[in-house]
């Protein structure tokens, strides 16, 4: 996680979500927050395959500055992640850092994805 735009209470906030996330979807969580290179996309993806278990891992990367979000995940996590609710959790970041809300969008963002990637439990009656 780069943290120029974080100070460490903000830190400490968004990796207690982190962990919380993480024991709810059983799915790695990595924040990036700073600076994109030219081709975001290509750069998240990058960050992401980078990641001890990218298969399971769901990365959030923010550029503050150029307004960037992108989110990228793991074959594992897709199963259970549509790109749709990939979104929704985008356009709730969104909505909070349009208040200058950086970390309690990123707070919202990752609960929301953790969440929607939850796998369901099914009960079966039996015949």
């Amino acid at each position: 996680m780069a943290a120029g735009e974080l100070s460490s209470r903000d830190l400490a906030e968004l990796d207690k979500t982190i962990r919380a996330a993480e024991q709810s979807c059983r799915f790695e969580f990595s924040v990036f927050v700073g600076t994109a290179e030219d081709d975001s996309r290509a750069h998240a993806t990058r960050l992401h395959s980078s990641l001890v278990a990218p298969t399971r891992s769901i990365l959030v990367m923010v550029d503050p500055r150029a307004r960037l979000i992108q989110v990228v995940t793991g074959n594992d996590v897709r199963r259970h992640l549509t790109d749709r609710e990939v979104e929704l959790s985008i356009f709730a970041m969104q909505s909070h850092f349009a208040a200058d809300d950086l970390v309690g969008g990123l707070k919202h963002g990752v609960a929301m994805l953790a969440e929607h990637a939850r796998p369901q439990h099914t009960l079966h009656a039996g015949v």
